[in-house]
């Protein structure tokens, strides 16, 4: 989750957060959710994204919305990364809906992105 989280931070992406939804889902264990204010943005940090998560030695186990660039889904079995246009998060509100969920912790460099390391 922190290579995914990292990735994102690097290419900009806003309130990046993370839920472990180990005790309420089956599916997965952790949400990491994303966003960023165009769909060129939400392109660019899937991708970047991906290839940091494959360099890690994930693998991607399903993908979905990457033609409407509005809201991509990232799965990995243990995690699924949601990458959503402003928009889209400010709509469908993930983080009302997983508020009861234990946030993961995030390492400073996303969670402050200006500051160094």
């Amino acid at each position: 989750m922190e290579t995914a989280a990292l990735a994102a931070a690097d290419k900009l992406a806003d309130g990046i957060i993370a839920y472990d939804v180990s005790d309420v889902l089956s599916i997965t264990d952790a949400f990491l959710v994303a966003s960023a204010p165009n769909d060129r943005q939400v392109k660019a940090i899937v991708d970047e994204i991906e290839l940091r998560m494959r360099q890690a030695g994930a693998s991607l186990v399903r993908r979905e919305g990457e033609r409407e660039g509005r809201w991509v889904l990232l799965d990995y079995l243990d995690v699924v990364i949601h990458v959503q246009h402003s928009e889209e998060r400010t709509y469908y509100a993930l983080e009302r809906i997983w508020k009861d969920c234990p946030q993961v912790p995030l390492p400073e460099l996303v969670v402050n992105p200006g500051r160094t390391p």
